[in-house]
């Protein structure tokens, strides 16, 4: 029997990081007197979101067991021409899934921050900035209307401004910051379009409210056109996603955010704010499912960024930007699945690569760490005797990230490949292409990756520039390797262990079960991909065993193949390959030449169309010629005007004969 869950529960879930945000950010900086120090700030913040997550996992519970539901309006802010804008809270399983991701791996990361940022200036105001993005992403999956969707998703673009900037005194840092920011915007502006457009044809920002008129717009066309309304708007949302879950072409902020510190990059751009695009398509599946134009669109720039992205990990050699990239990848991934409607296969691996890529980000920090800040893969090797926990963490998420069959993220990633070999869209044929090469390339790097840094000939004493150039850290001499203290091993270990079994655990109930009942919505007559793989599920064993016959599995162990014999046996290969394949990897370096584009072509087109705008617009038309002109105008008139205006008698009576004249001359050409 459906139950009703509390509100002071649920209204507690995100003010306790929220007050974590408020005691840490005011009471432990400068700004507030310094009164609190390291120990309580990161105390009260680490406090707020375990709160946090204790009642999310109950939520989650009374979701799953009890059947409990929750939708409610808790304040309406304004109500303009019947137009309501509200705060309210909407938990479903989709919902309480999320929150509980949210507060977890938020709260790994807290734990782990203790250890990594220990040394930094700037530890209290970190904590403050990730327990607000907390508060900024539960406020966020939590939302029962697009106002409140749109506030989470600007309040989580804001903290990440403020954290990949986070050490403001490094160029790169605020270059990247601003990159982002900039980048977001774009995707920004088609997602609020498709919030207005909602608002403005269907009369309502609250989800429940515009889903029961969805059959209604579809019928509408866009006002001076033949195009479907709600395929405008799934489109102008999805942009809105593009942005902010770096999809092609609007990924290029994500690699470059690597610049803030590692905790940031496993909460912000791992496990929470970049998959805020995927948790707003699925939750927003009655639309999309009313499109199929909208779910090729989806689905082939999905595929675009899973391959292509993935081609750039290949050539990496900083630790963070691997990973950054493989995030990149497995974001295509999840879109894909949406574009195949199978949304519920792309939440399960939101939520499975939420645990294995937060694992992977912060032992790629553990191990940046230990080897005393250098993130050069290329300078490591032989890491494994002298961090024996980060090894062993590290290698479980990348066998979970390659699709190991038996871990987590064997199980979504073949569903989402599944999915797509099932779906019908005119854009399935280059998306099964794409994930299934995506496969074989994922592998390669991951181990690429995981070879370099942990076997094969100890480098790290090699590193040219290891005595030349310190960090902001003011490291600068060689030291032997070293394991992380026991703040940033714990959270390895407690995110490896759902990387591991996670997907087992759940694939039945989220994929085939009632687990998203009521959250996500699937037309099955005209998408039947999630019902064709229901009839061929047979269990979570059965599914890993019939994987050793299929061809993601054989591609992935081809992959690691090919990296150990590169990497492990013929080292010379890859430089051979390089040589060989210049142009290729000049494209590869050059990131495709999009950022190149951006700052050379869309950068300095705008420039220069602010400059016209400014010189020709501003200076030529307003002030010279409308403003300028005007008092010149004026002038000239008035001093022909004067000349008439004379004083003599004679003249006025010459000018009324004139007068007198013309009126005559004009009323005989008449007749």
């Amino acid at each position: 029997m459906s139950q009703t869950l509390s509100i002071s529960t649920l209204l507690a879930v995100p003010m306790a990081p929220l007050v974590g945000f408020v005691l840490a950010g005011v009471l432990g900086t400068k700004f507030g007197g310094n009164w609190i120090g390291r120990r309580m700030s990161h105390s009260i913040t680490i406090l707020g979101v375990l709160v946090s997550f204790i009642l999310s996992a109950m939520t989650l519970q009374s979701v799953v067991i009890d059947g409990a539901r929750f939708n409610e309006t808790l304040y309406t802010w304004m109500v303009v021409g019947g137009l309501k804008m509200e705060i309210g809270f909407l938990v479903d399983g989709l919902t309480a899934m999320m929150m509980c991701v949210v507060t977890f791996v938020s709260l790994m990361v807290h734990l782990y921050t203790v250890g990594y940022m220990e040394e930094d200036e700037g530890y209290n105001r970190f904590f403050a900035y990730i327990s607000l993005f907390t508060f900024s992403m539960l406020m966020l999956v939590m939302s029962n209307n697009m106002l409140q969707l749109f506030f989470g998703w600007e309040a989580v673009g804001l903290v990440s401004y403020l954290l990949i900037g986070f050490w403001f005194n490094k160029p790169s840092a605020i270059f990247a910051n601003m990159k982002a920011f900039l980048v977001n915007r774009v995707g920004d502006f088609g997602f609020i379009l498709g919030i207005g457009l909602i608002a403005a044809f269907a009369g309502t920002l609250n989800y429940a409210e515009a889903f029961a008129k969805a059959a209604e717009l579809a019928k509408l066309s866009f006002p001076g056109t033949d195009w479907m309304l709600v395929t405008v708007i799934c489109i102008c949302l999805f942009i809105g996603a593009m942005g902010k879950s770096a999809q092609f072409p609007l990924h290029v902020w994500l690699p470059d955010s690597m610049e803030g510190p590692t905790p940031i990059s496993a909460l912000i751009h791992a496990a929470t704010m970049v998959t805020a695009g995927i948790f707003m398509v699925a939750r927003m599946s009655p639309l999309f499912e009313l499109s199929e134009t909208a779910l090729n669109f989806v689905m082939t720039i999905g595929a675009i960024t899973a391959l292509f992205m993935g081609f750039l990990g290949i050539i990496q050699n900083d630790i963070k930007r691997i990973v950054a990239y493989s995030t990149l990848s497995q974001l295509g991934y999840m879109t894909v699945a949406l574009g195949a409607s199978a949304y519920s296969v792309a939440v399960f691996h939101l939520m499975t690569h939420a645990f294995f890529k937060a694992l992977l980000f912060l032992a790629a920090g553990s191990v940046i760490m230990g080897v005393h800040h250098n993130q050069d893969i290329r300078w490591m090797g032989g890491l494994r005797k002298y961090m024996p926990i980060t090894w062993i963490t590290s290698l479980l998420g990348s066998l979970a990230l390659i699709g190991t069959p038996l871990f987590s993220g064997f199980y979504s990633k073949d569903s989402i490949i599944e999915a797509v070999q099932e779906s019908h869209l005119p854009a399935a044929g280059f998306a099964s292409f794409a994930v299934l090469a995506g496969v074989f390339i994922t592998a390669f790097y991951s181990f690429r990756l995981y070879f370099l840094v942990f076997h094969g000939k100890e480098r790290f004493d090699q590193n040219p520039q290891a005595h030349s150039h310190g960090d902001h850290h003011g490291h600068h001499e060689v030291r032997a390797p070293h394991e992380s203290p026991w703040v940033v091993t714990v959270p390895l270990i407690l995110l490896a262990i759902p990387s591991v079994v996670i997907g087992y655990m759940t694939i039945g109930p989220m994929l085939f079960g009632e687990f998203f009942k009521g959250a996500i919505f699937i037309d099955a007559e005209k998408h039947a991909a999630v019902e064709e793989m229901a009839k061929a599920f047979h269990g979570p064993v059965q599914m890993a065993l019939h994987a050793l016959s299929t061809a993601p599995f054989w591609l992935a162990l081809a992959g690691v193949a090919t990296s150990y014999y590169m990497y492990m046996i013929n080292p010379a290969l890859p430089t051979a390959i390089k040589k060989a394949c210049m142009p290729i990897y000049t494209l590869l370096e050059n990131k495709y030449y999009l950022d190149w584009f951006n700052e050379n072509v869309l950068a300095r087109g705008a420039r220069a169309l602010g400059t016209g705008l400014w010189k020709g617009g501003d200076e030529y038309v307003i002030d010279g010629t409308l403003v300028n002109g005007s008092w010149k105008v004026v002038g000239w008139v008035s001093s022909v005007v004067r000349r008439a205006q004379t004083g003599y008698l004679y003249h006025y009576a010459f000018m009324m004969i004139l007068g007198v004249f013309v009126l005559m001359t004009y009323f005989v050409w008449l007749k």
